[in-house]
C-alpha cells in the first residue's frame, strides 16, 4: 500500500476510533442526571421494556431524539436501549443520523452498538481541527469486547478532498489493523481518492 492510500486509511481510522465516544461511551457523561421527555410513555410487559414515543433525551453533552425509544432500565449503568425512527444522536464533537440504534451498556460503558440507516450518516470534528470528517454506511457495529468497529454496506469516509469507499471497512482497535473489502460482485472495488496538500507534497503517515 502506498503512502497516499495509507494516509486516507489513517483518516478513516481516526473517525472509527471516535465512534465509541460519538455513540456515548463517555463514562463521565453517563454518570450525570438524565433529562427525558416524550409525547407518551408506557411499559411493555412482554419485553419488559419501557417505551417512549416522541423521545428527547439529554445527559451531559449527549443528546438523543427518536420517534420511539425502548429501554430495559432508565439509566446507562446496566441496560439495553433501542431507538427507532428519525434517530439523531449528538455528542460534543459528533453527530449521527440513522433509522435505528441498539445500544448495550454495562458499568456506565457502551459494550455493543448496532446502528442502521439508508444510509446512517456520521460527522466528527477532530479536536483542534476545523475540518469535519463525514462517514456513511448501511450498518455500523461496535463490539468493545472484541475491539472491532465495522461499517458494512456502501461505506464511505470523506474529509476535505480525501475519500475511501468500500462495501466493508473494519478496524481492530487491539491489533491496530484496518481492513477494507469489496463485495466481489461486478466492478465493485475499494476506491481511494487522495488530494495532495497545497504545496504539492504528500502528507506523511501520522499513525502510531
Amino acid at each position: 500500500m502506498n503512502r497516499r492510500s495509507k494516509t486516507v486509511l489513517v483518516r478513516a481510522i481516526a473517525i472509527m476510533l471516535m465512534m465509541p465516544a460519538l455513540v456515548f461511551a463517555q463514562s463521565d457523561d453517563l454518570r450525570l442526571p438524565i433529562s427525558l421527555d416524550a409525547d407518551s410513555t408506557d411499559y411493555d410487559g412482554n419485553s419488559e421494556m419501557l417505551v417512549f414515543r416522541g423521545l428527547r433525551l439529554s445527559q451531559g453533552s449527549i443528546g438523543i431524539e427518536a420517534d420511539e425509544g425502548r429501554a430495559s432500565k432508565l439509566d446507562f449503568q446496566d441496560s439495553v436501549w433501542r431507538f427507532e425512527g428519525n434517530v439523531v444522536i449528538d455528542v460534543d464533537n459528533g453527530h449521527i443520523e440513522c433509522a435505528s440504534a441498539d445500544l448495550r451498556f454495562l458499568g456506565h460503558q457502551l459494550r455493543y452498538a448496532t446502528i442502521k440507516g439508508e444510509p446512517a450518516t456520521f460527522e466528527v470534528r477532530r479536536p483542534g481541527s476545523e475540518e469535519t470528517t463525514h462517514a456513511q454506511a448501511a450498518l455500523l457495529e461496535y463490539d468493545l469486547d472484541s475491539g472491532v468497529i465495522q461499517f458494512t454496506g456502501d461505506a464511505v469516509f470523506t474529509e476535505g478532498g480525501n475519500q475511501i469507499a468500500s462495501s466493508f471497512i473494519a478496524y481492530n482497535i487491539n491489533e491496530r489493523r484496518i481492513n477494507a473489502q469489496s463485495s466481489g460482485e461486478g466492478d465493485d472495488k475499494v476506491k481511494i481518492t487522495f488530494t495532495p496538500s497545497d504545496n504539492g507534497t504528500e502528507e506523511t503517515d501520522q499513525s502510531q
